[in-house]
């Protein structure tokens, strides 16, 4: 709703930048790092992705999932189990945030730590301040990113095993509390480039960020064996 106004009715995953939609980004990220199935979860303006990936073709196994246009996340990733009962892991991913994390390092946490699913933790780069007070009095008044805060960036590396931790009809905050319960969710802490895509501002820095030649989430522009090792 807040890129509505800029992008009209297109999905936020089909926002383009630099020409090209917000998702491809974030699928070539992975198919650099040699992932190149991908299941989409679709919903509002379906129609408008599939057509995109099916006319224009990358070399991906892209499969999608019809999933109803009022259903929450959680509800759109538990309509994909089935597909993925198999998978010793899986990478997920919401979709509308781009970084250039060394995903092999993601993985190889996730591995190392034996738990059931691992998240990538950013700082936040979000421009509010947090209030400090007791009582009716302030006592501090901090920017976000100078408080020490990590939030969630979207990007996922799971087991099969983690829909024992939803059910039907909930959303991810209740499956992050069940293996959160279960200590079974660890994360893996990241200081380097991560943005959103939330608001008409995400977006027009990203496109200034490809025009500048500073769009560093575009792993696949590098060169080298340290592109995908590193």
């Amino acid at each position: 709703m807040r890129l509505r106004g800029a992008v009209g009715s297109l999905p936020k995953p089909m926002v383009p930048i630099g020409g090209r939609p917000l998702l491809w980004h974030i699928m070539k990220y992975y198919a650099h790092f040699g992932h190149r199935e991908f299941v989409v979860c679709v919903g509002h303006q379906a129609g408008v992705i599939k057509d995109y990936f099916e006319r224009t073709g990358h070399g991906w196994n892209v499969e999608f999932v019809d999933t109803p246009l009022d259903a929450s996340i959680g509800e759109r990733f538990y309509a994909v189990k089935d597909r993925l009962a198999d998978e010793k892991i899986f990478l997920a991913n919401y979709g509308d945030t781009v970084t250039d994390v060394p995903l092999p390092l993601l993985i190889d946490h996730h591995a190392e730590q034996g738990k059931v699913a691992s998240l990538l933790a950013v700082r936040p780069n979000y421009t509010f301040n947090v209030v400090e007070s007791e009582g009716p009095s302030v006592t501090g008044f901090h920017d976000v990113a100078r408080t020490g805060i990590w939030i969630n960036g979207g990007y996922f590396v799971f087991r099969a095993d983690v829909f024992d931790y939803l059910e039907p009809g909930e959303d991810m905050p209740e499956m992050f509390e069940r293996l959160i319960g279960a200590d079974q969710l660890v994360s893996y802490a990241y200081e380097g480039f991560w943005a959103p895509m939330d608001t008409l501002k995400d977006k027009q820095n990203l496109e200034s960020l490809v025009e500048s030649g500073g769009s560093v989430w575009q792993v696949w522009e590098r060169s080298g064996p340290a592109a995908a090792s590193a």
